[in-house]
C-alpha cells in the first residue's frame, strides 16, 4: 500500500517558485529545490514529475498570487492614473527591498531565461502578461471616461505603453538604486497618456 503524502504541496511549491525567483531556472539545482522545500529528491520527483514541471507550476503559483495582486492594485478604488501609479510603485518599492535580494519580476525572469526555450513557459508568462495588459486596459478605458486620460487614443496602445513602462522598470530596478529616477520615470509615462 502506497504510503500518503506527509508535506504540505502548497508550501512546497511556494518554496521552490521562492528558490527559482533567487536563482534562476538553469542556476537552481535538484539540491538547492530539496533543501528549501525540505523534500529528498525522488520525492520531488515523484510528486510533481522534474525540475521542469515543479518550475511550471511555481509559474501557475506566481499567477495566482503576484498576477492576482498585481490585478487588485489596478482594481482598487480611486482614480485610473493614482491605481496605475500604485501598482508600479508597489513593484519599484518590492524591487529595490534588499531583504528580497533584488530578485526582480519572477515572470519577467521566466522571460528572459526560459521562455524562448519552452513553449509551455512561454504560456505561462504570457498569460500573466495578458492578464495584466487585460487589466491596464480597463483601468485606462475607465480614465478615459471619466476624463483623466485623453479618449482620442487607443485604450489598448496606451495600456501597452503603460505595460512597457512597468516591465522595463522591473528590469532596469535590477541595476538601479535610485528611485528618485524610477518613480521619475512612472510619472513621466503617466503624464503623457
Amino acid at each position: 500500500m502506497a504510503r500518503p503524502r506527509q508535506f504540505d504541496e502548497d508550501r512546497v511549491i511556494t518554496a521552490a517558485m521562492d528558490t527559482f525567483w533567487r536563482h534562476g531556472y538553469e542556476g537552481t539545482s535538484t539540491r538547492d529545490l530539496s533543501e528549501s522545500t525540505g523534500l529528498g529528491p525522488s520525492s520531488l520527483y515523484n510528486t510533481f514529475g522534474g525540475k521542469r514541471e515543479l518550475y511550471l507550476r511555481t509559474l501557475e503559483r506566481y499567477y495566482e498570487t503576484v498576477t492576482a495582486e498585481q490585478v487588485a492594485l489596478l482594481n482598487a478604488p480611486g482614480p485610473a492614473k493614482q491605481r496605475l501609479r500604485a501598482m508600479m510603485l508597489h513593484s519599484i518599492d518590492d524591487d529595490l527591498d534588499e531583504a528580497e535580494g533584488r530578485r526582480g519580476c519572477f515572470a519577467m525572469n521566466a522571460a528572459m531565461e526560459v521562455a524562448a526555450l519552452d513553449p509551455d513557459v512561454k504560456r505561462s508568462v504570457r498569460r500573466s502578461f495578458d492578464r495584466v495588459e487585460d487589466e491596464l486596459c480597463a483601468v485606462v478605458a475607465a480614465g478615459q471616461a471619466a476624463g483623466e486620460i485623453a479618449p482620442g487614443r487607443d485604450a489598448r496602445a496606451l495600456a501597452r505603453l503603460v505595460q512597457s513602462t512597468y516591465y522595463g522598470l522591473r528590469v532596469l530596478s535590477r541595476v538601479q538604486d535610485d528611485r528618485t529616477a524610477l518613480v521619475g520615470t512612472v510619472d513621466g509615462t503617466l503624464a503623457a497618456l
